[in-house]
């Protein structure tokens, strides 16, 4: 017995008896030609990437960002609209339709449905214009599947003369996966760009019997300095509050220095950030002179 899965077409759906026209008008809305959710449908990313294929009549690939919402990557805005490449087509409202070459070894296939390989979306998701944005994009999406610059920069020699290469390439020279967030991306980039030694992620910490302690997002094991990203729930849930004062306690017990940082911090002040961590690293016995020499504005990450 056929079974209604969503999103779906409506002429078929009728056709086999799964839906009355009053239902169909009912219970469910289209978002495109033909092509239906229930009305009480959140069009997340992934909603939206299989409406579209169901649109296409399953003739189209989806890329970009509706590849990688596919592929298990997070941070992704649900109101960007889904992506499909296909050679062939008309334009149509919450649809992006891109033309680009992709090779057979480009594709894989998530729940059925043909999606750009990781390594080929990140190669598109790179080469868009805002390099934090793209950085931001491609440590989740390394994150989520475990692709690897290498991979992405070969498709840079395959596809000689392409859109956006050159930023690419910086962008890849930045991408770490180990990421947990946007928000720790953009910390990480106000470290890097302010000339500070090279920074690791998600540094596991042991007491002196080995037992794990914590997790800290980014810093430097040689010289136990942690910077770690706390969002809204860390300041303002006295449960979550309570947890952090005792990991922290626990950490110092260990030697670690950490500095914590606030959105607020990130896109207001980046300077002291990067003033409390040298001065912590200084402490801690590295070897920094003030002022560091600088890649990039401290002001740019956006």
């Amino acid at each position: 017995m056929a079974v209604l899965v969503t999103p779906f077409r409506g002429s078929t759906a009728l056709a086999e008896g799964l839906v009355t026209r009053r239902s169909l008008a009912r219970d469910y809305r289209a978002i495109h030609r033909d092509v239906y959710v229930p009305r009480d449908c959140d069009l997340t990313a992934t909603v939206k990437a299989r409406a579209a294929f169901v649109w296409s009549g399953g003739t189209a690939t989806l890329a970009g960002l509706s590849a990688a919402a596919l592929l298990g990557c997070r941070w992704i805005d649900d109101r960007h609209p889904a992506e499909l490449l296909r050679r062939n087509g008309k334009p149509v409202a919450g649809i992006v339709i891109h033309r680009d070459e992709l090779r057979d070894d480009e594709v894989c296939r998530v729940a059925g449905m043909p999606v750009t390989s990781p390594a080929r979306t990140a190669f598109d998701l790179g080469r868009r214009p805002g390099a934090d944005r793209a950085v931001i994009r491609l440590d989740a999406l390394c994150n989520a599947t475990g692709a690897r610059r290498s991979d992405i920069a070969a498709l840079i020699d395959r596809h000689r003369g392409a859109r956006g290469v050159v930023q690419l390439r910086r962008v890849l020279e930045l991408v770490d996966p180990g990421a947990a967030s946007p928000q720790e991306t953009r910390t990480r980039l106000v470290l890097v760009r302010a000339g500070l030694p090279s920074v690791a992620t998600q540094i596991p910490v042991f007491d002196g019997c080995g037992h794990f302690i914590a997790r800290i997002d980014m810093g430097w094991e040689q010289w136990k300095v942690g910077v770690e990203f706390d969002g809204a729930q860390h300041w303002t849930d006295p449960v979550q509050r309570t947890r952090d004062i005792n990991r922290l306690a626990e950490l110092e017990e260990c030697g670690w220095r950490i500095i914590r940082v606030s959105s607020q911090l990130l896109r207001h002040a980046p300077r002291v950030v990067v003033e409390r961590v040298v001065a912590a690293l200084t402490a801690a016995g590295c070897p920094i002179e003030w002022p560091l020499m600088t890649r990039n504005s401290l002001g740019r990450v956006s």
